[in-house]
């Protein structure tokens, strides 16, 4: 059989909207509706762009060219491997992964507890990933666990707060504040980096062709269709999620103030709804989206690290990955995410770039050098700016790379242009551009 019902590809599109929509996806929405008060739907194009379109885009480069080392292989096979080493290191046990547990933990116990002894948070921990690593150890049932479960469930407690805020809203839109009273567009489109979905997009489609293929669609073309109709499906069900809640942060930031992220814009609107009820609730969204997406991220990284380590099978690195994730989520939410930020400003441009090029690779495969020559060249300027944030400077290089006007505010799109049309000029003097494609 080499056709999905329409049934199963729904399930398998809501499967990749739960392994998307995690901690960073609830936080950094309503904290955007917050700040940018009646500037809001401006600020959500360029989140939008960069929390959705980015990572259902990189869906369908990945699955188009046969998955991400083949993608990053293009540039070179050195690169694919230590490219693609630090996405799933990133995604999985050294960030994203930990992030899941610290931040449902904020939610979910913090709250209802005054004095929160260390073997509490210890004790959360464990069982969180405990759960995480029993539900990861079968990646090809996610599709059933998470699109049919844990998905529409995450969905349903969503609605309820959009529908207490539709019909009890406690005031309107206040005005654009902090980084968002000028350049809302951009900065949505920085924001969105913070979700770290275009990273994880580069990973998911594997755990995704595998569930298509549970259902019973074996050829590649057809798994690869699916892979993107499900990619497409994810971006609807993100696009309508975040509006929610972006209106749902407009409205609270308009209504109370004092709110430092996210988590307390939604914290105040929920409280003035429901009073505790509405924690509870709130803790429950936090749990169960986190526990979606450390499950989507254990699977992906144990598939990928099985297959470079075949020695050590899926199932010890599901172990291996939930142990460590344990170990470094007990360092707490803020200690990672002062990590977080600047290594994600180094890889992030990277892949936004490897995407784009794989998206028009019918064009871009004529030209031998455009992948090596633009890669490199916004490598080097995300690296520099990444160091340069986190108070890391190297001696002439800095200064000079940090002199390059930002197009937009976007440190790397002009290298990456430069290093686009070095590369065509490149290979065409040289005699490397064919014409035909792959």
């Amino acid at each position: 059989m080499n056709k999905l019902s329409k049934r199963d590809c729904l399930f398998v599109g809501v499967t990749l909207f739960s392994m998307f929509f995690g901690a960073g996806n609830l936080i950094f929405p309503p904290f955007l509706g917050s700040q940018a008060g009646t500037g809001t739907w401006t600020a959500m194009i360029g989140f939008a762009l960069s929390a959705i379109c980015l990572p259902i885009l990189g869906v369908i480069a990945v699955a188009q060219s046969g998955g991400l080392p083949a993608l990053a292989g293009r540039v070179h096979p050195k690169f694919a491997y230590i490219f693609t080493l630090l996405i799933y290191l990133s995604i999985g046990p050294c960030l994203a992964i930990p992030r899941t547990a610290s931040t449902s933990f904020e939610m979910a116990v913090i709250p209802f507890m005054a004095n929160i002894p260390a073997m509490v948070r210890i004790g959360y921990s464990l069982i969180f990933f405990a759960v995480a690593l029993f539900l990861a150890l079968h990646p090809e049932k996610l599709s059933d666990r998470l699109g049919k479960i844990l998905g529409p469930c995450l969905l349903t407690l969503i609605f309820i707060i959009v529908v207490g805020c539709l019909f009890n809203s406690p005031g309107g839109y206040g005005v654009p504040t902090g980084s968002y009273t000028n350049n809302r567009i951009v900065q949505g489109f920085l924001d969105g980096y913070l979700t770290m979905d275009t990273i994880a997009a580069l990973n998911f489609g594997i755990i995704i062709s595998l569930n298509i293929k549970n259902k019973g669609v074996e050829n590649e073309g057809s798994v690869v269709k699916y892979t993107i109709m499900a990619g497409w499906i994810a971006g609807a069900v993100l696009l309508a999620v975040y509006a929610a809640l972006a209106h749902i942060g407009a409205v609270s930031g308009g209504s109370f103030s004092g709110a430092s992220n996210g988590a307390g814009v939604l914290t105040n609107l929920v409280s003035y709804l429901f009073g505790r009820a509405g924690i509870i609730i709130l803790g429950l969204i936090f749990v169960i989206a986190c526990l979606n997406t450390c499950i989507g991220l254990l699977c992906c990284c144990s598939e990928y690290f099985s297959t470079i380590f075949p020695k050590i099978s899926y199932r010890a690195w599901v172990l291996i990955f939930a142990l460590a994730s344990f170990l470094i989520s007990i360092a707490g939410l803020n200690a990672i995410l002062a990590v977080s930020v600047p290594v994600l400003n180094a890889i992030y441009p990277v892949a936004i770039v490897l995407i784009i090029l794989g998206l028009f690779n019918r064009f871009f495969s004529k030209f031998r050098y455009v992948y090596p020559v633009t890669i490199t060249f916004t490598g080097v300027v995300s690296i520099v700016y990444a160091l340069n944030s986190a108070k890391i400077t190297i001696p002439v290089i800095t200064g000079l790379i940090t002199r390059i006007p930002p197009l937009v505010d976007l440190c790397w799109v002009l290298p990456a242009v430069c290093g686009m049309i070095i590369g065509i000029a490149a290979s065409v003097l040289s005699g490397n551009h064919k014409s035909s494609t792959e």
